[in-house]
Order: structure tokens, then C-alpha cells, then sequence
């Protein structure tokens, strides 16, 4: 996934921060609700987070409709202040919570224009026509009338809430805690705390894909994204292990049952030859253990010096040994040698 300004992913879940003025730089709808449709797309779960003083109504509204028709499971935090058009967007979670320490305001529209009386008037009935809209969006959640709305909180006076106050009037759903703030805080103070807070998260953040580029595996990497598609790279990788590391001690058992198999039909032909050498009188019954032993460690010439040693087989030993299938026994063979060398003499 692109790595966007506003978003912070996790493994299953992932955060957006609606951290400054809506409608500027720091969040844009645009952006945000790009961001919104990536996440619904790569997480099971949203945490949105707000520390906004407000900004423009018309990227508020965006936010509001974007928040509030998204399939995701969102759940709403409101960290440091929702103000203005931000404490609207905070309604639209599924539920919210705000901080013991944060704050909420509501109010109605502001703005301004310049020109003749028709403009002015224009801009005063567009104002109308928005605060209207609020009015609806509001009501909905607050269990109260449009009018209820405008006659409560759009008077005029900007109507700061704590945790507390609005948990009673149904606005938020519940109360976390978080780093303590003074008590006499001012709502600036609050929303510079959380920003700064922010701010501070995200050079760390920072620091660490300099720290990665660092290293020798990611020697190549340019830029954050660059870090970002190295580590998936690693995570596949590393998703191969379990499959090469089965098929490793499948071939190690193969090979081991080879060796033991060859180690055996060795041990079997180094006893052959011995016995033979043993029948044909080359070597005694007490050599045999040496000659085996010699075997072990110098195969080729053990089996040289074997063949080498003169036969001394006695006749007398195989007298009793059974006719081989030639059909001539040994005494025969025996005797036909003898002649055969006393016939040369």
C-alpha cells in the first residue's frame, strides 16, 4: 500500500489522523478520503483520530458523507480537540470515544464576503443553506430536531464540551484515558499538545526508514516507499521458509537412507572379502579384525594388499565342503593342479 501522510497502517487494522485545519494541507478531503478507500480495501479495521480546530464546511461535508457511508468498522477517537466543523465529522464514527482531556465545541456558520447587496445577501442565504445541512447532520445523531439544533448550539456562542459533558448529551459514546493535560488548559493549548505530539510521532517515524536505509539490505532503497516494498520483499521471502525447510529434511531423509543403504552393501562386500581371503588361506581368524578395521580407513590399498598375500589354502580344509555346482570338488580341482605342475616339470 502507498504510504499516505494522514494514515499510519498496522497488520489488521490501521489509523487516519485528521490532525489540523480541514480543507489545508494538513488534511485535505481529497486526500483523506483516497486514504479512506485504500484502507477499506487492505484492513479489517479503521481508528480515526481527530485534533482539528475546524476549517471549511464544504471539505467537512465531503469527510462526514466519506466517513459516513464507509462499509468499514470505524471507530472514532477524538484525541485532542474537535472544533467547529471537526466535531461534526466526530459524530460519524461507529462509536466515538474522546479522551478525558479533550475538547468539543459546536457552533454556527462562519464566514464573510465582499461586494454590493446581492452578494452579501447570496452569501448570508449560503450560510443559511449550510448551517441548515448541520442542523440535519446533528439532529441525527443527537437524538434532538434541526431546530432543537440551531436553537441550542447555533446562537451565535461557541459551546465548548468536556468528555464528561458530552458523554451526558449522547454526542460521544465513551471515555478513554490518555496522557494527563493541565487542568487549565486553554482548547489551544490542548490542540497544540496533541499536534506537537504528532508532529513528534512522525519524525520518529522518520528516523527509522533512515536507519533502515542504513543497512545492507536495503542499500538500494531512495526513498520511504523504496523501504516499504524492501520489507515486503522480505516478508515473502520469509513466508518461503517453512515450505523450503520441509522439503530440506524430506531430502535429508533420502539421502541418509541412501547412505545407509551404501554403508551396508560396503560392509557386506568388505566381509566377502575377507572371508574369501580367510578361505583361501591369505589371512588367519585373528587377522580378520585388523583387516576389517583397515578397511575402514584405507579401503583401496587394504583391498590391494589383500588380493597381493599368497593363497595358502590347505587341501584338507575343503574336503568337506560341498560339490559346487560345476560338479567338481575341490579334492578334483586340487588334484588336477598338481598334475597339471608336476606334467611341466
Amino acid at each position: 500500500m502507498k504510504r499516505f501522510f494522514n494514515m499510519i497502517p498496522g497488520e489488521s487494522d490501521c489509523c487516519i489522523l485528521l490532525y489540523g485545519d480541514i480543507g489545508y494541507y494538513d488534511t485535505r478531503s481529497g486526500e483523506i478520503t483516497r486514504e479512506l478507500l485504500e484502507a477499506e480495501a487492505a484492513f479489517q479495521k479503521i481508528d480515526f483520530r481527530i485534533n482539528s480546530m475546524g476549517g471549511d464546511v464544504y471539505t467537512g461535508i465531503a469527510l462526514f458523507n466519506a466517513l459516513h457511508n464507509s462499509k468499514a468498522d470505524i471507530t472514532m477517537y477524538i484525541d485532542g480537540v474537535a472544533a467547529s466543523m471537526a466535531s461534526v465529522i466526530g459524530l460519524c464514527g461507529k462509536p466515538v470515544y474522546m479522551s478525558k482531556y479533550a475538547r468539543l465545541m459546536i457552533h454556527g456558520v462562519s464566514g464573510g464576503c465582499y461586494g454590493n447587496k446581492s452578494e452579501i445577501k447570496a452569501c448570508l442565504e449560503e450560510i443559511e443553506t449550510l448551517e441548515a445541512t448541520l442542523c440535519d447532520m446533528l439532529a441525527k445523531k443527537l437524538n434532538l430536531t434541526p431546530d432543537e439544533i440551531r436553537a441550542n448550539y447555533f446562537d451565535g456562542k461557541d459551546h465548548w464540551l468536556t468528555a464528561e459533558e458530552a458523554l451526558a448529551l449522547g454526542i460521544i459514546d465513551g471515555i478513554y484515558d490518555a496522557d494527563p493535560v493541565p487542568v487549565d488548559s486553554t482548547p489551544e493549548q490542548v490542540y497544540a499538545l496533541y499536534q506537537n505530539k504528532y508532529s513528534n510521532s512522525l519524525k520518529t517515524e522518520n528516523n527509522m526508514f533512515e536507519k533502515l536505509k542504513k543497512r545492507p539490505s536495503f542499500a538500494n532503497c531512495a526513498t520511504d516507499e523504496d523501504v516499504l516494498k524492501r520489507i515486503d520483499e522480505i516478508e515473502k521471502e520469509a513466508g518461503k521458509v517453512p515450505g523450503l525447510e520441509t522439503d530440506k529434511a524430506t531430502l535429508q531423509g533420502e539421502v541418509d537412507a541412501y547412505k545407509q543403504k551404501e554403508e551396508q552393501a560396503q560392509e557386506a562386500a568388505d566381509e566377502t572379502l575377507i572371508n574369501t581371503a580367510f578361505d583361501e588361506g591369505r589371512i588367519t581368524e585373528p587377522e580378520k579384525a585388523v583387516y576389517r578395521a583397515a578397511l575402514k580407513t584405507d579401503r583401496d590399498n587394504t583391498t590391494n594388499a589383500l588380493k597381493t598375500l599368497p593363497a595358502k589354502r590347505r587341501v584338507m580344509d575343503n574336503l568337506g565342503k560341498e560339490t559346487p555346482p560345476t560338479g567338481e570338488s575341490e579334492w578334483t580341482k586340487r588334484q588336477k593342479e598338481i598334475e597339471a605342475k608336476n606334467a611341466k616339470k
